[in-house]
């Protein structure tokens, strides 16, 4: 089964430890200091669309991205009675094509790790360039080869009254991949029905998505660790990424 064809559902009371709201606040941190204040944004990869909502309800004009079709129903279900609702597009990061460029970029929760052949992520990275304004920014954070090694072995458990996840992690060294097994057990009545996925996340270094941002044409590069103004730290779990077109 495609990653996020049965969790889509379960997605957001699995995730409610995610403070959306802080990490808006730090995207904002971080546009002030680079000097940026823009009008448009895309969420790329934006999931069930909840950084979408907040960042229409901050007043910025919104489009927002994601290869999940069950992802972005829930989405648009979401932000139904905005006053200005984000406009929703079904596309792969590495075929994006918007119907007007945006002056910002914003894709989080290590979605880029998602794309697990590096010649992907230099394609999504060369669209989002050619999908900015001039001087356009941005803005992404990965999950680190570190966190994603040290994920090998481990077995985690997610629940909540309509839902009960079992996930096992396992990093592949060959092929730089981490694996995540998920056994999903969703309510359906008296009964629980019961799916299965797999998601893999590629483990990009720093290094690495510098080299690939360059050869898009961004500039002005910048990395903080997570969520913070500093560099990244050695072991250092999720860094975000700046870049200005």
């Amino acid at each position: 089964m495609s990653a996020y064809e049965s969790l889509a559902a379960a997605y957001d009371g699995l995730t409610w430890d995610v403070d959306y709201e802080a990490v808006l606040a730090y995207l904002q941190r971080l546009l002030a200091l680079g000097g940026a204040a823009p009008k448009s944004v895309l969420d790329l990869a934006c999931g069930t669309g909840s950084l979408s909502v907040l960042l229409a309800e901050a007043g910025y004009r919104v489009l927002a991205c994601d290869a999940s079709e069950d992802m972005l129903a829930l989405a648009y279900d979401k932000a139904q009675g905005l006053a200005h609702a984000p406009f929703f597009i079904c596309q792969r990061m590495e075929q994006l094509t918007l119907p007007e460029p945006v002056d910002w970029v914003v894709c989080c929760l290590d979605s880029l790790n998602y794309l697990t052949d590096p010649a992907d992520a230099r394609a999504a990275l060369a669209r989002v360039y050619e999908n900015l304004t001039p001087g356009g920014v941005l803005i992404f954070d990965i999950n680190t080869p570190e966190k994603l090694r040290g994920l090998d072995g481990q077995i985690f458990l997610d629940e909540n009254d309509e839902s009960y996840c079992v996930w096992r992690a396992e990093f592949d060294e060959t092929e730089n991949i981490c694996y995540y097994g998920l056994d999903l057990f969703q309510r359906a009545g008296k009964l629980w029905r019961r799916s299965f996925e797999e998601h893999q996340e590629y483990a990009y270094t720093v290094e690495q998505l510098r080299r690939f941002l360059a050869a898009a044409g961004f500039r002005d590069v910048a990395c903080y660790g997570d969520r913070v103004l500093e560099p990244p730290r050695p072991g250092e779990q999720r860094v975000y990424f700046y870049a200005v077109k």
